[in-house]
């Protein structure tokens, strides 16, 4: 009963999928140079809080580790195109015992092209399934437009309550 109780509160073991043009998989360390070449972006660690500016390979390779304890998963996007490189990631958070947070980045040259609500709706589906008691719960700073706009588009609403981040709006995923 014990080690159930593991893997069901662990994001450690989360797999990953495919969807019509992206292959999502779990960030492992010999991913650590795309994420620093994808996330070295002032768009992307100005928005992005925990996220250092610069963001450096070392930086890359924390936030991959980060994932050791089973709390935080973050999951690399690739675009399904033949040597298609890094196109965003998404990280998954355990929230207390009642709800799992997602949060995501698209790099430059992929934004506007869908990527970044197909793989968002790709880990709901598999948040749902893999843990149908949590809330699916976000946080969006309600002036990042495309990102606020992605999260309505795939069911979140807003709750009425502040983030744990400042200036961001905690959303939850409706018809959970």
């Amino acid at each position: 009963m014990f080690l159930r109780r593991i893997r069901r509160d662990s994001l450690s073991d989360l797999p990953g999928l495919e969807t019509g043009r992206l292959t999502i998989a779990p960030l492992s360390a010999g991913d650590a140079r795309a994420v620093h070449a994808l996330t070295d972006d002032p768009a992307i660690t100005s928005a992005v809080d925990f996220l250092a500016t610069p963001f450096t390979l070392a930086d890359a390779e924390a936030l991959i580790a980060s994932g050791r304890h089973g709390r935080d998963r973050f999951l690399g996007v690739w675009s399904r195109e033949p040597a298609a490189p890094l196109v965003g990631v998404v990280g998954t958070h355990l929230r207390g015992e009642g709800a799992v947070e997602i949060g995501y980045w698209i790099g430059g040259a992929a934004r506007g092209r869908g990527f970044g609500t197909e793989a968002v709706s790709a880990i709901v589906g598999l948040l749902r399934r893999r843990f149908p008691r949590r809330a699916i719960v976000a946080e969006c700073r309600p002036g990042n437009v495309a990102s606020w706009g992605l999260l309505h588009k795939i069911g979140f609403r807003e709750t009425g309550s502040e983030g744990h981040r400042p200036g961001r709006r905690q959303l939850v995923l409706e018809g959970v």
